[in-house]
């Protein structure tokens, strides 16, 4: 456990809880949090465009982290990610993030034009294409940049201007081939809590430690994080609720905290980004910020913008 706990707040992008998304965002950035960070759905007509609402974000705020959580490549061209990553953390002082992923919904991104290859392996064959493109727009800031692949191309784009800071790159992934290249490639994994319960953890650490092995990482390149689902019961009946389901938290602040710290230390875990999912919501994020976060970082020691 190389790395310090980050902890972090999702922010919703619902178009009708916009003025909710700016108070969540301001409140991380007053508390010390680590991270905001939003889910990418534009084919969700209830949803706003994630990006530019980062953008709005990052105006709002001075010092927290932000970016997609995650963004989906086959309706972004990744020069164009390259360059608008680029130009939000010149923006906010090198504050960006980037959440990417293959692409969840494949009705969703042909609807909107996308283009989804048919294959698991060919969606992993374009998602490392668009890795590398990000990548290399980057490291070519100052000059001119190409790559011909299989699914992507660029031709002498002139990518500037530079990054602020070296933004990492967090991967979306699930699947054994897609971990595999989070350990070969990737500076971070995001998974939620749900889809990817405590006990399937150290399979997916098995393999993200293989693919770095492959490219001659240690394991601890990688962060690793997680979204935390559930419900922060604060004993009032609008912050309660019950689920069955496997890695839905349900429990008051000191049930958060223990569950916070036993993730990073017995399952190696140390990014964590709270998703409440129901009952009163606001009340619960204030806790979380309140009572949660000062906890963790007291007893785990970690946590800060370090």
């Amino acid at each position: 456990m190389s790395h310090e706990i980050w902890l972090g707040l999702n922010i919703d992008p619902s178009v009708d809880r916009r003025e909710e998304a700016f108070w969540r965002a301001r409140l991380a950035d007053t508390h010390g949090l680590d991270w905001i960070t939003v889910q990418d759905h534009p084919y969700n007509p209830n949803f706003l465009e994630t990006w530019t609402l980062l953008v709005a974000l990052g105006m709002a705020t001075q010092r927290v982290r932000l970016g997609p959580n995650v963004a989906c490549t086959p309706l972004r061209s990744p020069a164009m990610l390259a360059k608008m990553s680029a130009t939000l953390d010149v923006l906010t002082g090198g504050r960006v993030e980037l959440g990417v992923g293959a692409g969840a919904l494949p009705e969703g991104i042909y609807a909107f034009g996308g283009v989804a290859p048919a294959t698991p392996a060919e969606r992993v064959a374009a998602f490392r294409e668009a890795v590398e493109i990000l990548r290399g727009m980057w490291a070519h800031s100052g000059g001119t940049f190409s790559y011909a692949g299989r699914f992507y191309r660029v031709t002498g784009a002139r990518p500037g201007p530079a990054p602020a800071h070296p933004i990492r790159l967090w991967f979306g992934a699930l699947g054994p081939r897609m971990l595999r290249l989070t350990g070969r490639m990737g500076d971070g994994l995001l998974v939620s809590s749900p889809y990817v319960p405590p006990e399937r953890l150290p399979e997916v650490h098995r393999r993200i430690d293989e693919g770095a092995a492959e490219a001659g990482r240690p394991p601890t390149a990688i962060r690793r994080g997680y979204n935390l689902m559930g419900v922060l019961d604060l004993g009032r009946p609008d912050t309660q609720g019950t689920s069955r389901r496997p890695g839905v938290i349900v429990g008051p602040p000191a049930r958060w905290v223990e569950e916070i710290l036993r993730l990073h230390e017995e399952l190696r875990m140390d990014t964590f980004i709270f998703w409440p999912v129901m009952g009163n919501e606001r009340i619960q994020v204030e806790a979380f910020a309140q009572e949660v976060v000062p906890m963790v970082r007291e007893r785990g020691r970690g946590g800060g913008r370090g």
